[in-house]
């Protein structure tokens, strides 16, 4: 009888939940379209910015110890820096040329099939059990190519579970939330660490000069956050994200076992061409003074890292070209533009939509907003004046909080790290840690806000397979996974904390 309750509450629970997300998807697909919903918030923003101004709003920035004032959009200066910077807040925006430059290379690819043989390929080899799992790892393996992730991982996760007769949106789901919100988790060091750790080394030498952050020094916890997350990816997606979407009815599109002479030719010869494109890179990270590397000859922070994204550029191009004229895709110089042309073409509602994305985040950030909503609710937290572990806690919501509104993650880091780590070192906290909290808000809420500049191209994505997906489908989605990955998350960092358990070589919770 008990059993049969507690069966009837569950389910009852499970369909509370399910009626919030669709209640979130049916009121965020009637919100006006992307362009139209930014270019509101963006007036406003204006407004926002005049009445701050008007009451003399300012904070103390933590890092520079200066006085910021929220500025008008309106002023004097205001009204000039519209004029003066539009063209520029659109050609500057990183987002913009990352996703057309890896979008040119990796467009290539799928244009002559090698993506498609590729998913097909490991498919055949992966038993279907574990696709899932494998596609949410290696998604979060992913962020070793930092933001570019977001433009590579998604829609190739779509296609594989197309492939094996599964709801593509689904794979899209399990795509972004594992190169999105898995996004700091890692087993390899990857370019994250080190920005972080710099910034948190820097700001804790200011209470002791002798501490160093290494960007080692979150590894071991990361590393278990990896098959955590994607064990926890796999149960959300195939017991509540699929079955909710249904029966995918588009097009389908089937594995067969048979790979033709040619496909086999280019597959070998487009391997032969990686592995000589990498020996290459590697070949000359170990010339002396190599260019691609620091000043001080480590990979860490280096050229390599910094400019990951040319490299994934030539490295698509290179066996995309090599796969195309094996298998008689490209049987002419001017194929390759040709085929780049056609991968760029379905950009287009991207880089219109960017252009107000731009300027929203542009006049968010000259108005000095941003840094306002940080110092003051960051003074939330240091007024409750607590000690306990459970205070971390705290913090990680706070920061999962402002990660909505403030999308750089070392941008964020920057503004909250000289609050929050001095404050925590004097309580007795190791930096390491205070920035393993971080990074776990931050990353939890990356894919449920739209003021991610990366919530464009993946709309883009999911209309290839469903036309009337909207902002409310896409955060319906991400729900799921934002609130399983910061529970499970925070559980794991106090069972770290309260265990003893080492953080990275030598780091746990005390100094």
């Amino acid at each position: 009888m008990n059993s049969t309750i507690e069966n009837n509450e569950e389910i009852n629970s499970e369909n509370r939940f399910s009626r919030f997300l669709s209640f979130v998807e049916k009121v965020g697909n009637k919100l006006p379209h992307p362009f139209i919903l930014f270019f509101y918030l963006t007036v406003l923003l204006v407004i926002l910015s005049w009445i701050l101004s008007l009451f003399k709003a300012a904070v103390v920035h933590p890092n520079t110890q200066e006085t910021v004032a929220v500025k008008s959009i309106l002023s004097y200066e205001g009204i000039q820096f519209i004029l003066s910077d539009t063209l520029k807040n659109f050609t500057d925006f990183a987002p913009l040329g990352l996703v057309l430059t890896v979008m040119l290379g990796i467009g290539l690819a799928e244009k002559v099939g090698l993506l498609e043989m590729l998913m097909k390929r490991a498919i055949l080899n992966t038993p279907r059990k574990i696709i899932t799992f494998t596609v949410f790892f290696i998604g979060i393996l992913g962020n070793i190519a930092s933001d570019a992730a977001f433009v590579v991982i998604p829609p190739l996760a779509a296609l594989v579970f197309l492939s094996v007769g599964r709801h593509p949106i689904a794979g899209l789901a399990v795509g972004l939330a594992s190169s999105g919100i898995g996004f700091t988790a890692n087993v390899l060091i990857a370019g994250t660490d080190a920005l972080l750790s710099g910034i948190s080394t820097e700001i804790s030498q200011g209470i002791n000069p002798d501490i160093i952050v290494t960007p080692l020094d979150n590894w071991f916890f990361m590393s278990v956050s990896t098959f955590v997350l994607a064990g926890l990816g796999t149960l959300i997606t195939e017991k509540y994200v699929e079955p909710r979407l249904g029966v995918y009815t588009g097009a389908q599109q089937s594995l067969s076992n048979e790979i033709s002479t040619l496909e086999k030719r280019g597959l070998r010869n487009s391997l032969i061409a990686a592995l000589i494109f990498i020996a290459a890179v590697v070949g000359a990270m170990l010339i002396p003074n190599s260019p691609l590397l620091n000043e001080d000859g480590t990979l860490l922070r280096s050229p390599f890292l910094s400019g990951i994204v040319p490299v994934l550029f030539l490295f698509f191009l290179v066996v995309g070209i090599v796969y195309g004229v094996s298998t008689k895709k490209i049987q002419s110089s001017a194929d390759v533009p040709k085929l780049m042309t056609e991968a760029i073409g379905t950009l287009s509602g991207y880089i219109v939509l960017i252009f107000m994305i731009a300027q929203f985040v542009a006049y968010f950030n000259w108005s000095n907003i941003a840094i306002w909503l940080a110092v003051h609710s960051a003074a939330i937290l240091t007024h409750l004046n607590m000690t306990n572990i459970f205070v971390i806690v705290l913090f990680v919501l706070l920061t999962a909080f402002l990660s909505l509104f403030i999308i750089s993650g070392s941008a964020l880091w920057s503004l909250v790290g000289p609050v929050f780590i001095p404050l925590f070192m004097v309580l007795g906290y190791h930096p390491a840690f205070i920035q393993l909290a971080y990074r776990i808000g931050e990353s939890s809420t990356n894919m449920v806000t739209p003021l991610n500049p990366y919530f464009a191209i993946i709309l883009s994505f999911m209309h290839v397979y469903d036309k009337k997906a909207g902002i409310g489908t896409l955060m319906s989605l991400m729900i799921p996974y934002t609130i399983g990955f910061l529970i499970i998350w925070i559980i794991l960092m106090l069972v770290f904390a309260l265990l003893g358990i080492p953080i990275g070589p030598g780091v746990s919770l005390y100094l």
